[in-house]
């Protein structure tokens, strides 16, 4: 019960799929102009697209901004 205060809020908000803003991030698995691939609060998400760039990376705070074109986000199920 006590990790769950310690959790950052999960939220991602996405602008004519060019900017792509998130918060509740713990890591960065891996990056590059094609795809992005983030630990989350709640689970791993696979940022795809085109010309993809981070432009903020903040893990303290758990915010990462991303810009490019985004084909597609999706959370990978739990194991």
């Amino acid at each position: 019960m006590g990790d769950e205060k310690n959790l950052l809020p999960h939220r991602l908000t996405l602008n004519e799929r060019r900017q792509l803003t998130m918060t509740g991030v713990s890591e960065v698995i891996s990056f590059d102009e094609t795809a992005v691939v983030l630990r989350t609060e709640l689970g791993t998400l696979v940022i795809q697209g085109r010309d993809l760039q981070l432009k903020t990376l903040c893990l303290d705070g758990g915010q990462v901004a991303v810009e490019g074109t985004v084909t597609s986000l999706s959370y990978e199920e739990p194991r």
